[in-house]
């Protein structure tokens, strides 16, 4: 006798989305991928593998996410890739390979790969939505992609998102500031965290986001990116908090918001709840990268956009509580049809009723009439179709209210021909009740 073949689970770090969860996901998207349409953006799918040198380029191979949590491997033909840590270096590539007319909007949903330990919310596969706009240096640009983020996060519920802004500055202000704070953590060396007491000269823009009190405290005495903003720099600055204030989206301005990648100029921002645990409260984030589409060898293109989690975002719908998040996760068909006949009844109701856009579902195999009910009252429908073998000798078909509220409306015997129009007035009936 051969043994059972070991079963086979998820990779560590990864897990499956179901039906029970998954209606949540495609409302997510959909919603996202109407509002994306109404700002005036289109969908860019990309690979989801890329030479390597996108993603070291874009991120920098000195960052965290470069030298420790990229997926990386060398293909049968010695080539050498990278599957995708985040959107926005994809998108710019395609930019830089294709040449759209600019500026150019395009918005994506992806599955993004970091080899990092697991936390809420966030996988060693998870996935992002976001967009990019390229080929314009318009601080109101900066405002429109920071409000369809907002208005997005509104229109999903969530009222306990604040958003956070802060500024960059360009290659030459930003790189006096990183000649002061430089001198800062040297001289202060000994006083940061364990990590950053050894790294901190790889990146020192990473030690202003650390969230340990060793290096918060040295920051906080330091020099300020706020300072060494030049004169443009400033007023674009100024521009974009102004742009968001007129169309009454709140922010306030953070100095340590640096965000994780190298691409970064200029306006930097970030949504967070603090409905979620306060180490992984970001739900959404991004940012200007002007020099990004010229370190992927494209010519010199402005560019802004912003990514968001989609399991960080669910889980702050859930923190919150958010009314009809049920709903959002509710994947309850319209109609069950229930057959005692053979099955070719419920075969045909059930493709009738598609036809006319209604949600059916039904069971098989021959199951007894006991059996059938309990799916239908399983799979949430509003209304079960019952066919016995006196209905079908008469041409008729048995409708129940599986919503109705009295028995005396809960069951009525209808004519086979007018199931459709009978099926949708109850159902309005039920949702208005």
């Amino acid at each position: 006798m051969s043994e059972q073949p070991q079963q086979l689970v998820a990779p560590i770090g990864t897990h499956d989305v179901l039906p029970d969860t998954s209606r949540a996901w495609e409302r997510v998207v959909g919603l996202f991928s109407t509002m994306a349409h109404q700002w005036g953006f289109g969908l860019v799918l990309t690979p989801v593998f890329e030479d390597v040198a996108v993603f070291n380029r874009g991120i920098g191979e000195k960052s965290d996410v470069a030298r420790k949590e990229m997926y990386v491997f060398e293909d049968r033909g010695g080539r050498t890739y990278a599957l995708r840590p985040e959107g926005t270096a994809s998108v710019v590539r395609a930019f830089v390979q294709h040449h759209p007319t600019t500026p150019w909007k395009a918005w994506y949903v992806t599955p993004a790969f970091r080899y990092e330990r697991p936390q809420a919310g966030r996988y060693r596969q998870h996935h992002q939505l976001g967009v990019e706009v390229l080929g314009t240096e318009d601080p109101l640009v900066d405002v429109e992609v920071i409000a369809l983020a907002w208005r997005f996060y509104e229109a999903l519920g969530l009222k306990r998102v604040s958003l956070i802004i802060n500024s960059m500055g360009h290659a030459e202000c930003r790189g006096a500031f990183v000649t002061q704070l430089r001198t800062h953590l040297e001289t202060n060396e000994t006083s940061l965290c364990d990590e950053h007491a050894k790294l901190w000269s790889n990146n020192p823009l990473r030690v202003i986001d650390c969230k340990k009190d060793e290096c918060r405290g040295v920051i906080d005495a330091g020099p300020s990116i706020a300072d060494a903003l030049c004169e443009p720099c400033a007023e674009h600055f100024a521009a974009v908090a102004e742009g968001l204030t007129d169309i009454g989206v709140p922010w306030e301005r953070n100095t340590r918001l640096v965000r994780g990648f190298d691409y970064y100029t200029r306006t930097t921002f970030e949504f967070v709840s603090d409905a979620l645990d306060g180490a992984q409260n970001a739900v959404g984030g991004g940012g200007r990268y002007d020099q990004l589409a010229q370190d992927l060898g494209g010519d010199p293109t402005a560019g802004v956009g912003f990514g968001s989690g989609i399991e960080r975002l669910l889980l702050a719908l859930e923190a919150e509580s958010v009314e009809g998040y049920q709903t959002l996760c509710d994947s309850s068909v319209d109609v069950f049809v229930v057959d005692m006949t053979g099955g070719l009844q419920a075969h045909l109701l059930c493709d009738e009723l598609r036809r006319a856009g209604v949600a059916v579902d039904r069971a098989y195999d021959g199951r007894s009439m006991k059996s059938q009910l309990k799916a239908a009252d399983r799979s949430g429908a509003t209304v079960a179709l019952l066919v016995g073998p006196q209905e079908l000798e008469v041409g008729a078909i048995t409708i129940r209210d599986l919503r109705a509220t009295s028995d005396g409306d809960r069951q009525r015997q209808i004519a086979r021909q007018n199931v459709v129009e009978e099926v949708l007035r109850t159902m309005e009936m039920s949702k208005n009740a």
